[in-house]
């Protein structure tokens, strides 16, 4: 698979480190822990597009936003994570 870094362009996907879901909200400090064992436990497992935090970690070390689908593993889009998750 390869990831379009914004900054160092076409890249393997050897040089990146995938953090998980980019969606995910985390709860409140005082959140009951039901909320946190849900967090940090029950995730969904969809097939289709998805987007995740993944670290350039052998290039320009910048954290991105990768739309791929889960089924092909086809990069869909991807764009730095300082402009914004949503």
């Amino acid at each position: 698979m390869r990831i379009t870094c914004p900054h160092c362009g076409a890249r393997g996907n050897d040089e990146f480190t995938v953090l998980g879901a980019a969606d995910l909200v985390r709860p409140a400090a005082d959140a009951p822990m039901t909320d946190w064992i849900a967090y940090v436990h029950e995730r969904e497992n969809n097939r289709g597009p998805h987007r995740e935090l993944w670290h350039h970690q052998a290039g320009c070390r910048a954290w991105l936003v990768v739309e791929r689908d889960t089924a092909t593993h086809a990069v869909i889009a991807v764009r730095a994570a300082r402009d914004g998750v949503a």
